[in-house]
């Protein structure tokens, strides 16, 4: 099921690769078509397995990253259409075929412990995956800042130079993606507090809830994370930390992201598996 959005991905990277170095306008529309069908044919798949499991699949290391690729694919392709800007096409597909590559490989099996039948639960993971997709964007724009920012240091207005935006239109997108991406991980961790409050008033022996603490890795990266972006978030208004800075905090926190979505997901067994 999930072998169809992967290769469609695929097929989205090689036209938007195309398009970024050839600037062909035909490569960039069908590049832009081979991702609409894989956005439409992923969320076939996660409507599936909603009602085969009677709720979004997401309770599992596995399902759960095949979600977030889906959340990315969809918040790219709002950004490409309002802004009418293709050239970040060739810096998402990979991550979109790369973790996309993870649930085709290793599909896992949907947890089914009585604990997460709480609608509280589900607004905590799907804030995250949401806040963590718009996290993937603002890395993606902070790589292409970092790039674009070189070679004008350089003064050698070459290859990105006539392909990317402009710094001042990659600040702005990184600006917003952060913001946006801030406000749900906000919302996840709080509403987090509150799942985790009610879940062991009704099961307190529950072993995953009782992993649960700040010395949970996984719930102390997510801290991290939190804290990262608030400094992105504050540095920019009252330290004037815009541009590079912010770039480089924003491909920072993805790569925190990551260790928390991937590493300590499938690695590390001291933390809750859900």
């Amino acid at each position: 099921m999930n072998l169809l959005p992967l290769a469609l991905y695929a097929a989205a990277g090689v036209a938007y690769a195309v398009h970024f170095a050839r600037r062909s306008p035909t490569a960039g529309r069908t590049a832009t078509t081979f991702l609409l069908l894989a956005a439409l044919t992923h969320t076939f798949a996660i409507g599936m397995q909603t009602m085969e499991v009677r709720h979004v699949p997401f309770a599992n290391p596995s399902r759960a990253v095949s979600t977030f690729v889906w959340l990315l694919a969809l918040s790219y392709l709002y950004l490409e259409i309002t802004a009418e800007e293709r050239a970040m096409g060739v810096f998402i597909s990979p991550i979109l075929f790369g973790l996309q590559l993870i649930p085709v490989l290793y599909p896992g099996v949907e947890n089914a412990d009585p604990v997460l039948d709480n609608p509280w639960f589900w607004v905590h993971v799907a804030s995250l995956l949401f806040a963590y997709a718009s996290f993937a964007l603002a890395g993606a724009l902070g790589v292409t800042y970092m790039l674009q920012f070189k070679e004008i240091k350089k003064k050698h207005l070459g290859y990105f130079y006539t392909r990317l935006p402009s710094l001042l239109t990659l600040d702005a997108m990184n600006l917003r993606a952060v913001a946006v991406g801030w406000a749900f991980l906000t919302i996840g961790v709080l509403v987090g507090l509150i799942w985790t409050a009610q879940a062991r008033q009704a099961t307190p022996t529950d072993p995953n809830l009782l992993a649960m603490s700040v010395g949970d890795p996984k719930v102390f990266i997510a801290l991290v994370t939190w804290g990262i972006y608030s400094l992105a978030m504050v540095s920019r208004r009252t330290l004037g930390w815009s541009g590079r800075r912010a770039a480089w905090l924003s491909t920072l926190g993805f790569v925190v992201v990551l260790l928390n979505f991937l590493f300590i997901s499938y690695f590390v067994r001291t933390s809750h598996t859900f």
